[in-house]
């Protein structure tokens, strides 16, 4: 079963038969040790940072992925009003961690 993910608030064509609830899905991601090396150095100079980009994008599809997931264990078929929160934070070990979370409301809809 495919789930529809919009951003909007309803869906044109299709009518909301339940609304099933707040439905997330969070991913975590970080650089290797040489890809932080070469980003710290990268970012020296300005610039596009394409390293991160591709984390954060990466990052963001997992999150997407498992919105999904959770949304059709839920028996949804659609999600409304999905957003994304993102953040970084230090693990600790001197490595940072992109964090993507994206959620909405699972429903179930029906073509009009």
């Amino acid at each position: 079963m495919d789930v529809l993910i919009v951003t909007t608030n309803d869906c044109p064509g299709f009518l909301v038969k339940q609304v099933l609830g707040p439905v997330y899905g969070t991913a975590v991601r970080s650089r290797n040790i040489i890809g932080n090396v070469m980003g710290g150095l990268a970012s020296l100079f300005g610039g596009n940072q394409k390293g991160a980009t591709t984390m954060v994008s990466q990052t963001r599809d997992d999150a997407m992925l498992e919105l999904q997931q959770k949304a059709q264990s839920m028996g949804a078929n659609g999600v409304l009003a999905m957003r994304f929160d993102a953040g970084e934070f230090d693990s600790g070990q001197g490595a940072v961690m992109e964090m993507v979370t994206a959620y909405g409301t699972a429903v179930v809809l029906e073509r009009c």
